[in-house]
């Protein structure tokens, strides 16, 4: 084998494994959101003692639809689905045009996995307001999810014809240019998304796979430890550092980003599999 830099290289079969791995990779973050959808706004909105307090409201301001739309949002952040889609539907009741609550519930139908409801709810917030950019983004995941590309890139399009600002549009653009292979463009869409929340890291791990299929090892390198510097909790991020460590032949190193990836999720296949991979040598 040869031998660079005191790491030895990994073999051209070894090579043609990696880059099988890294489409599979690319794949399975194609299902990632920026933070999670409802992570967009501090969690701590969705904590008990903020909804007392919205609670409150509500309890002064019982024909308020806002009130409701208000707490239902924070239901949803806190993982409290039925109580949040409770608020939507009242938010509604008072209030028969009032899209974002459309669009918030639409969100939380798809949490509960009702996806025709969700896209029902979508397709009303649109067609109520055809400038929400919130709503193509949301239909567009719901899209993506069930295998329905073009459908998700027109709305993804949409959204970011409309000057959207939220990052998720120009983040799930790129995760399905990666896995048509187109990676330069998903690159810039990824660079997009991280000027627009540069402390989100799943923008960094997309453009990273992009520029690992590129053989831009040392910006893919840099983008995952970004990753991991931003939030150590994200197994994806792990299992990619691995990748890099993995094709430029430093087994042990990547043996050890592979282990926390799976410590941090035991269920991750990427990382179990890269794992036993370079243990068997």
């Amino acid at each position: 084998m040869d031998e660079r830099s005191g790491h030895r290289l990994i073999s051209a079969r070894g090579l043609a494994a990696m880059l099988a791995v890294l489409s599979a990779v690319a794949l399975a973050g194609c299902d990632t959101v920026p933070g999670g959808e409802l992570a967009a706004v501090d969690v701590a909105q969705g904590s008990s003692q903020n909804i007392s307090s919205l609670s409150a409201v509500v309890q002064r301001n019982p024909n308020d639809p806002e009130a409701y739309n208000v707490r239902g949002s924070a239901y949803g952040r806190g993982g409290r689905y039925r109580e949040a889609l409770q608020d939507f539907n009242k938010a509604i009741e008072l209030r028969p045009n009032f899209y974002q609550a459309y669009s918030n519930r639409a969100l939380i139908q798809r949490f509960l996995g009702d996806q025709s409801a969700a896209l029902s709810d979508y397709n009303r917030a649109i067609q109520l307001n055809p400038n929400y950019d919130a709503a193509y983004i949301g239909r567009g995941n719901l899209y993506r999810k069930a295998g329905q590309t073009q459908q998700a890139f027109n709305d993804f399009q949409k959204a970011i014809q409309l000057d959207t600002t939220d990052p998720r549009a120009y983040h799930n653009r790129g995760l399905i240019y990666q896995s048509q292979g187109q990676h330069a463009f998903a690159i810039e869409d990824f660079s997009t998304a991280i000027s627009l929340a540069p402390d989100s890291p799943e923008p960094y791990n997309g453009r990273g796979l992009s520029y690992l299929a590129m053989n831009d090892d040392t910006n893919a390198f840099a983008d995952f430890n970004t990753s991991i510097k931003l939030d150590g909790r994200i197994a994806e991020s792990w299992a990619n550092q691995a990748l890099v460590y993995e094709k430029r032949g430093e087994r042990q190193k990547a043996a050890k980003s592979y282990a926390e990836a799976v410590r941090i999720d035991p269920n991750y296949a990427p990382a179990r599999d890269g794992l036993a991979r370079v243990r068997a040598g």
